[in-house]
C-alpha cells in the first residue's frame, strides 16, 4: 500500500514537475485573492457610504439608486456567469490578462457583499455618535469619517475577514476562462496522469489549511477586539 501511495504520488507530483501546477495555480489564487479583496473593499466602502448615507438623509438619491441596480445585479447573478461575461463580452476582443479579468470579477462581485457589511456596520452605531459630531462643529462627511466610521469598521472586521476567506474559495472557478489558479492546476494534472484522488486531494487539502489559518487570524482578532472593548 505505501508503495502504490509512493508510486502515486511520483506519478502525480514529481513527474514532468507536475508540482508546478500546484504551485502555480496557488499564487495566481493568492494573487485574485488579495486585489480582488482590496478592490471588494474600496468598492463596498463607497457603496455602503452611499446607501447609509441615503437611510441617514434621504440625500444621493440617484447615487443611491444606481447602488441598488448594482447589488441587485450582482447578488442576484453566479459569480462565474459574471467572470465569462467580463472576459468573454466585455473584453471579448481585447488582448488583457487574465489574472487583471479575475481581480476585476470577483472584486466587483466581492464589493456587493461588503457594501452591505459597511452599510449594516455603520446603520450600527447609536445614531447620537453622528449628533455628537455635529455638535463638535463638523460637517456630515467629517462626523462620518473621524467618528462614525472608525466605531463601524471596528464592528464589521470580523465580516470582513470572513468575506476574504469566502472569495479565497470562490476563485475556484477562475478555470472557466482558463486560467490556471489552484484547482484548474489539480485538475490539469489530473488530466494528465488520469489519477483524480491525489491531485484534487491535494488542493483541497490546501484550501482548507490556508482557511484554517485565517479562522485562526480572526479568532486572534476578534478576541483582541473584545479585550479593547474592556
Amino acid at each position: 500500500m505505501w508503495e502504490q501511495f509512493c508510486s502515486t504520488f511520483y506519478l502525480n507530483f514529481i513527474e514532468d514537475d507536475g508540482w508546478k501546477y500546484i504551485t502555480v495555480g496557488l499564487k495566481n489564487t493568492l494573487i485574485i485573492t488579495f486585489f480582488a479583496c482590496l478592490m471588494g473593499i474600496v468598492l463596498g466602502f463607497l457603496v455602503g457610504m452611499v446607501r447609509s448615507t441615503y437611510e441617514k438623509t434621504h440625500k444621493l438619491k440617484i447615487l443611491n439608486a444606481v447602488c441598488k441596480v448594482y447589488l441587485t445585479v450582482i447578488r442576484g447573478t453566479p459569480v462565474v456567469v459574471q467572470l465569462m461575461i467580463i472576459y468573454f463580452v466585455v473584453f471579448g476582443s481585447v488582448r488583457i490578462s487574465k489574472v487583471l479579468v479575475a481581480v476585476l470579477a470577483f472584486g466587483i462581485n466581492s464589493g456587493a457583499y461588503v457594501a452591505e457589511i459597511f452599510r449594516s456596520g455603520i446603520m450600527s452605531v447609536d445614531s447620537g455618535q453622528l449628533e455628537a459630531g455635529r455638535s463638535l462643529g463638523f460637517n456630515y462627511w467629517q462626523t462620518m469619517w473621524y467618528i462614525i466610521m472608525p466605531q463601524a469598521f471596528k464592528n464589521v472586521l470580523p465580516a470582513l475577514c470572513n468575506e476574504f476567506i469566502s472569495l479565497l474559495k470562490e476563485t475556484s472557478v477562475a478555470g472557466y476562462i482558463a486560467l490556471q489558479d489552484l484547482t484548474k492546476g489539480g485538475d490539469i494534472i489530473r488530466s494528465r496522469t488520469y489519477s483524480a484522488f491525489m491531485p484534487l486531494f491535494a488542493v483541497a487539502l490546501i484550501y482548507l489549511t490556508i482557511v484554517m489559518i485565517f479562522t485562526k487570524l480572526i479568532q486572534i482578532l476578534e478576541r483582541r477586539l473584545r479585550q479593547s472593548e474592556r
